[in-house]
Formats: structure tokens, sequence, C-alpha cells
């Protein structure tokens, strides 16, 4: 196989490129990082001197790619199967990837910051840096509760990179914030849960579910 993913199963970032790879049928091997050990951490830092997963080495193309999205539009721009993850009409990809912003950065990493603070010591944290996070993720669900009115997937018709990223997203941010009144949000995150690349993704991450802190 010419492509190789560095990740970890826990990883909301990386069960969505995760979702991308399962929903394709796209080959790709696994690489498993753990950061407890130096090997790891210096095998991905090595590709990626950054050192944060998702990555993809493709080999075929001599590239690596680091960053959910740009693995998800690599597959989609180089990959018949993936094409499909991003429309290649203008408009319709540019809300595909409105979409995927606002679950990345609003919804995505507001719970990564909500679920840091919780792993501290009670002593440590930062309470006003996890209320800010969670009214930020409050008021993602109140912008897609209304997008979602009528609507099966984020967008458009079909499931896109705009769904994969939100399956680990609201599937996290839910232990945060609850979806409460977003009655299109908790159907929205059902189906998510019951497709198949997303439940595989899920059924892969749970040796390690242990270490979510959600007190």
């Amino acid at each position: 196989m010419t492509l190789t993913l560095y990740y970890h199963p826990l990883s909301s970032f990386c069960q969505k490129v995760m979702v991308a790879f399962y929903e394709t049928g796209i080959p790709f091997t696994p690489r498993f990082i753990d950061f407890s050990k130096e090997e790891d951490r210096a095998a991905l830092s090595a590709l990626w001197p950054v050192g944060q997963f998702p990555v993809i080495r493709d080999e075929a193309r001599g590239r690596t790619i680091p960053e959910s999205s740009l693995i998800v539009e690599h597959l989609a721009l180089n990959f018949p199967g993936g094409a499909k993850l991003l429309p290649r009409d203008a408009g319709a990809a540019f809300e595909t990837r409105y979409w995927d912003r606002l679950f990345d950065l609003h919804v995505n990493q507001q719970m990564q910051i909500a679920m840091a603070e919780r792993r501290k010591p009670k002593d440590k944290r930062d309470d006003a840096a996890a209320k800010r996070a969670a009214r930020q993720i409050g008021t993602a669900y109140g912008l897609l509760e209304k997008h979602m009115t009528g609507r099966e997937w984020a967008a458009g018709e079909d499931f896109s990179m705009a769904d994969c990223a939100a399956a680990p997203a609201l599937n996290y941010a839910k232990l945060i914030v609850p979806f409460g009144e977003h009655a299109n949000v908790a159907a929205y995150h059902e189906r998510l849960a019951k497709r198949p690349s997303f439940a595989r993704a899920l059924k892969e991450s749970e040796p390690w579910l242990h270490f979510l802190a959600t007190e």
C-alpha cells in the first residue's frame, strides 16, 4: 500500500480521517502512534516535525500530508473512491469546506480545550477557558440546529468531508455540552453514529476510552 496513516484511534481528528478512508474504501496502512513511547514520537517527528497527527505518507506521490482536512482533500483529488467526499462543483465544494471548518474549529477544537481542562487536577484547571469553550460549542449547536432542518447530511444530499468532521466532533462534544433541545443536532448525530464507517472507527477506539475524563 502506498498510503500510511500515522494516527491514534482515540483522536477525534484521526477518527475524521479514518471515517474518510472507511467511507471510500481507499486502502492504507495504519501506523499507530503512542506518545508515551519515544520511538513513536521520533517516528512521527521525522515524518512531520510539528509532531502532531493525523499525517499520511503517500509514497507513490512522494508527499507527506498533515492535517485532517488536507488529508481528506488529498484523497478526494487523487483517488477515484475519494471523489465523493468533496464535490467537483466549486459552490458545493465551498459549502462542504464551510461546514468542515465549523465542525473542526467551533466544535472539535473547543471540545479539546474543555477536555484538556477536565484532565487536569481540579486545582490546576482554567474554569473560565472551559466555560468559553462550552459556550462556543453551544453556539455551534444553534447554527447547526437551524441548518439541519430537513437535511440528512451537512453539505448537500451526500455524505461528505463535512460529515467526516462532524461525526467525531459531535460524538465527543456531547460529553461537554449535551444536545438538550437541539433535536436536529441529536438526530444528525444518531445518523452519523449508525454510519458503518464511523461505527468502525468508534469500535476501534474502545480499548482507549478509559483515558477520557468526563467528570
